[in-house]
């Protein structure tokens, strides 16, 4: 895979992180101040994480991070539909950081999506919790 393409496909990542934090950063405000809007709240900002550690790759093989997201859906305003919508967003990410990790012969991008796949995969296990405790 050469490198224009790795840039293409790690600003696709950088947006999709940029979609989740605005996501859970909404949702937090708007679920009542409990458990899962602090949970919320962390996740969103392991998302942020995510964004900086993405840009970094992306500049170092001379691409620039784009911000231009799809509308976005946040799963209603009930905790229920909140959290449904956010395991759905993570399981999606565990899926194409997978695929990625397997296809990408960068091996400074793989390790870090090896590492934000794992993160990925704790907060899905969280908002899961949070779903059957509360939704």
């Amino acid at each position: 895979m050469d490198k224009d393409e790795v840039v293409r496909i790690l600003n696709e990542d950088f947006v999709d992180e940029l979609e989740a934090t605005m996501v859970y950063i909404r949702n937090t405000f708007l679920m009542n101040k409990c458990d899962p809007s602090q949970v919320t709240e962390a996740i969103g900002v392991d998302e942020m994480r995510h964004m900086w550690w993405l840009a970094d790759l992306i500049t170092k093989r001379g691409g620039k991070p784009t911000m231009e997201h799809k509308v976005l859906e946040f799963g209603g305003d009930d905790l229920k539909g909140m959290l449904e919508k956010q395991i759905a967003m993570e399981t999606a990410d565990i899926e194409k950081y997978k695929h990625q990790i397997e296809t990408i012969g960068d091996p400074e991008v793989v390790g870090v999506l090896k590492h934000i796949l794992d993160e990925e995969k704790r907060h899905r296990k969280e908002f899961r919790e949070r779903l059957k405790k509360y939704g």
